[in-house]
């Protein structure tokens, strides 16, 4: 029995993890893969406080080693289903079940797919959601990144510094992505721009070899691409306990900046909540509220 189980040790998971244990409370952070959620992709951080410059994996694991040092305890387990009775929340992985008084769901969220028919089946042979773990592959080759986003514009910079070409394929006329990011890449002579488009089919031999490209005119052009980046946005991780807490429409947990669900102990934190900026500060932000909050609800039993 704990006094805070957490679900999910990204950014927002941990940072409660750290402010639960400064509180005194016991606490379990249940992960389904490794820490640190998709922030580990991103080769450089510039815009966290008091951190100009430092790696996504390197931030992760220093707050991994932060929460561990407080002595919260993790298991790499999936949580498949919450049950609440009374004052108990049970959290049920494949490995076993695990009670606490309060929980915090801060399970992020999953990259959203094109929907194209081949495109589970090219992934690792040209299809990739992640420039930083598969960007080397395509050292002086010409790839696509797809999505208008910070994600896609710091994709489309990493893989700038690595690739012979860089098509940035976004379905508007403008970004949504930071301004900076996207003043760095029309510095870039190797990126190319490929507004208003959208991409409707992958060309495939035994890997990808092209693209095939819609305007929204109905003009279609081929691009000859050896890697195909998708980044055109998540999906948020909350199936699993729709049955437990209220989703909006397109899924993510409905809560406040207190993070509190409708459903009493049970706390959110990170992307997969409601929110308007979902960025690294504002998902520690919400670990610490989402903490604090849950520290309270358990001196009210």
């Amino acid at each position: 029995m704990y006094d805070i189980i957490i679900i999910g040790a990204g950014p927002a998971g941990m940072t409660a993890a750290i402010y639960a244990r400064r509180a005194s409370k016991s606490v379990l952070v249940l992960e389904a893969k490794s820490y640190g959620g998709q922030i580990v992709s991103t080769p450089d951080i510039e815009n966290y406080p008091a951190e100009p410059h430092i790696s996504g994996f390197d931030f992760a694991t220093r707050l991994y080693e932060q929460a561990t040092a407080l002595g919260a305890e993790f298991r790499f387990e999936k949580a498949v289903e919450i049950r609440v009775e009374g004052k108990v929340r049970t959290v049920v992985t494949a490995r076993g079940s695990y009670e606490a008084g309060a929980l915090i769901i801060a399970t992020g969220s999953e990259c959203r797919r094109l929907g194209l028919p081949n495109e589970d089946e090219l992934v690792g042979r040209g299809v990739s959601y992640c420039a930083t773990c598969d960007g080397a592959f395509f050292k002086k080759k010409t790839v696509a990144v797809v999505g208008g986003g910070n994600t896609a514009l710091e994709d489309a910079l990493y893989l700038a510094d690595l690739a012979e070409t860089v098509y940035l394929i976004h379905r508007r006329d403008e970004f949504r992505g930071e301004d900076a990011t996207v003043a760095k890449l029309k510095e870039r002579e190797n990126v190319r721009f490929v507004f208003n488009s959208t991409v409707t089919a992958l060309k495939a031999e035994k890997k990808l070899t092209a693209i095939e490209v819609t305007n929204k005119s109905g003009e279609v052009t081929e691009l000859e691409v050896n890697g195909l980046f998708v980044a055109v946005g998540r999906i948020p991780e909350n199936r699993n306990f729709a049955s437990l807490i209220s989703l909006d429409e397109a899924g993510y947990a409905k809560a406040s900046e207190n993070c509190r669900t409708d459903t009493p102990g049970v706390f959110v934190a990170g992307d997969n909540r409601t929110k308007e900026v979902r960025q690294l500060v504002t998902a520690a932000a919400d670990g610490a509220t989402a903490a604090t909050e849950a520290v309270k609800y358990l001196a009210s039993l």
